[in-house]
């Protein structure tokens, strides 16, 4: 009997310190008390994490949820990760303030291929760590009837109290009744692998709880919803999207990673070390204080935070190196270890036999448009081996291009061959 009871004390000790682990920088768990009832079972949990395969690279602001996900893992918990090639085709309203065209099917699985790969960057790949699954297994056979059953319990006033919806509503702007079915399709994901948690990030919440519901019609133990907070990008204002161009993307290279890092606003320094490194919150709350107090520079804590974040998804010293090589550049204006080189694109030679210099920095890849490239020179931020080019009418004879550096921007270098 004593010896049960102290067996017993370590499992409830273990429970505890777990509960601690995994519910530490959560936004939201529903029901409150769901995970602790959940863990008390004594069983590997599964736990479900889903994302669309919209674009072809994940980002930081992914990997915020990832890295709880493997916290689970760790634990000895099971993670199912849900590649959604089928949802992929609506698009996940979540957070939009406009209707999204269609993906195309090629679009979707050449992005889907590279998402495990990734993700293998963050979470264990070990068999009985990890579960992937595509969501087309089961919503692609779905025929009407299905459909019809998964609608009816659900109102359009219920769709309205989404933010993303209501907002859209009253600003006059298009909904998709496509995109109302995308919560229950992405709680039909729950039903479909039994899922106990699912984690996402704070503006998945309405599709979380519609999990829950779904669960329930279907007779099953519904699942604990657990959101993480968004990621500001680079930019400080919106969350971060490779579609806004302030994302940190997980495979970066580590200069570009570090660069990127860089321009992060001081005052989500402490944010950047709380969710995307291995630090801890007492580190990040330590570098609030001592920003907020005058102890502590902002620029020496952006840089321990940038190292911190690439040797996470490049190894022990891979940040430090980075480092050196952001000074280089950018302290002691020199170039890069490696520049790129590029043939001098047959389009930026016009029918005088001159190069464009606009021309040559779009068709170099260095900018969008001819138009975004002329702002780049006005702005002076257009050199030719180290020196600044301003007049957006400049033509150049090839000769004088051959084996020089164009740089665009801070990071953005090619040598002309």
């Amino acid at each position: 009997m004593v010896a049960g009871s102290g067996t017993d004390s370590i499992r409830a000790m273990k429970r505890a310190a777990d509960l601690d682990r995994l519910t530490a920088g959560a936004e939201l768990i529903e029901p409150a008390d769901g995970l602790e009832s959940k863990l008390a079972k004594g069983r590997a949990l599964r736990v479900k994490h889903g994302i669309d395969p919209t674009r072809p690279d994940l980002h930081l602001g992914h990997a915020v949820t990832l890295r709880k996900l493997r916290q689970f893992q760790d634990a000895g918990h099971l993670a199912v990760l849900i590649i959604g090639d089928y949802t992929a085709r609506i698009g996940d309203p979540s957070g939009r303030s406009e209707l999204r065209g269609p993906m195309s099917t090629d679009e979707i699985e050449a992005n889907a291929t590279t998402y495990l790969e990734q993700a293998g960057k963050v979470l264990r790949t070990d068999d009985g760590a990890l579960e992937v699954r595509r969501n087309s297994e089961w919503l692609a056979p779905m025929g009407m009837d299905d459909v019809l059953r998964l609608t009816a319990g659900v109102t359009v006033a219920q769709m309205l109290e989404r933010d993303d919806f209501h907002k859209r509503y009253a600003d006059h702007k298009p909904i998709s009744l496509v995109e109302f079915l995308y919560p229950l399709l992405q709680g039909q994901d729950s039903v479909a692998v039994i899922a106990d948690v699912e984690l996402g990030g704070t503006d998945q919440t309405f599709n979380l709880l519609m999990g829950r519901e779904l669960q329930k019609a279907a007779g099953q133990d519904p699942q604990i919803v657990l959101t993480m907070p968004l990621l500001e990008g680079t930019d400080g204002v919106r969350k971060m999207s490779k579609s806004y161009d302030n994302y940190v993307g997980i495979t970066d290279e580590p200069k570009e990673m570090f660069g990127r890092l860089m321009r992060v606003p001081d005052g989500l320094i402490a944010k950047y070390v709380r969710l995307g490194s291995a630090l801890g919150r007492d580190v990040a709350d330590q570098i609030d204080r001592g920003i907020a107090d005058g102890s502590l520079k902002a620029v020496e804590a952006k840089r321990r935070m940038a190292r911190e974040v690439v040797d996470l998804y490049h190894g022990m010293g891979a940040g430090r190196q980075a480092e050196a090589e952001f000074d280089r550049v950018h302290k002691e204006h020199q170039l890069p270890d490696e520049v790129e080189e590029l043939a001098l694109p047959p389009l930026a030679i016009n029918e005088q036999g001159r190069v464009w210099l606009p021309r040559l920095v779009a068709t170099a890849g260095l900018a969008p448009s001819n138009a975004e490239a002329r702002r780049q020179i006005e702005q002076g931020g257009v050199r030719l081996d180290g020196e600044a080019l301003t007049d957006p009418a400049l033509e150049l004879a090839p000769e004088e291009l051959r084996g020089k550096v164009l740089q665009v921007g801070r990071r953005r270098f090619v040598r002309i061959v």
